[in-house]
């Protein structure tokens, strides 16, 4: 089943415990975004409101006990987008309350079976996989019907090899 307006956020917010996302893309080009990012790689000061929709969400969410969190993968050198989002996106979302993680997997010996595409999973069994093209363009969110098990295995990994960002980050130029 496709989710799309109402019916995805519908489906997002339906969770009890936790919604926790694998963002595997090296870049997400998103339309609403477009400009934000250029304003970016042109040096622009990041505007106060950036993303502030989101961060009330967020904010909901832990204030009703909820967790929100996420591992980015990672290859260096960083997309122009990864750019972006580690100056302009990830420090505002967790200052809003979700627990932000980064797999860098550049080291060739990191060989981890893990999955290759983007998803959220919701309170350990609901999946919602994005579709995205070669490009970073979003095609479509889906609801998954299948066995939870390898999404329970894959964000175990992942968050086995992961660091919080702010660690991560540390001396990196972005």
């Amino acid at each position: 089943m496709l989710l799309d307006g109402e019916d995805w956020r519908n489906f997002f917010d339906a969770f009890a415990r936790e919604a926790w996302r694998f963002e595997a893309q090296p870049t997400y080009t998103m339309p609403k975004e477009q400009e934000k990012v250029v304003r970016f790689l042109e040096g622009e000061t990041k505007p106060p409101d950036h993303n502030a929709r989101w961060h009330e969400r967020v904010r909901g969410y832990v204030e009703s006990g909820r967790r929100v969190g996420r591992v980015r993968i990672v290859r260096h050198p960083l997309t122009d987008y990864q750019r972006y989002q580690f100056a302009w996106g990830i420090p505002g979302n967790i200052a809003a309350g979700e627990d932000i993680r980064v797999l860098d997997v550049t080291r060739e010996d990191y060989d981890l079976p893990l999955s290759g595409r983007d998803w959220w999973m919701f309170d350990g069994f609901r999946i919602a996989h994005l579709n995205f093209r070669p490009d970073g363009t979003q095609i479509n969110r889906e609801v998954y019907e299948g066995d939870p098990a390898p999404y329970r295995e894959w964000r175990r990994i992942a968050l086995a090899h992961a660091v919080p960002f702010e660690e991560y980050v540390k001396g990196l130029d972005v």
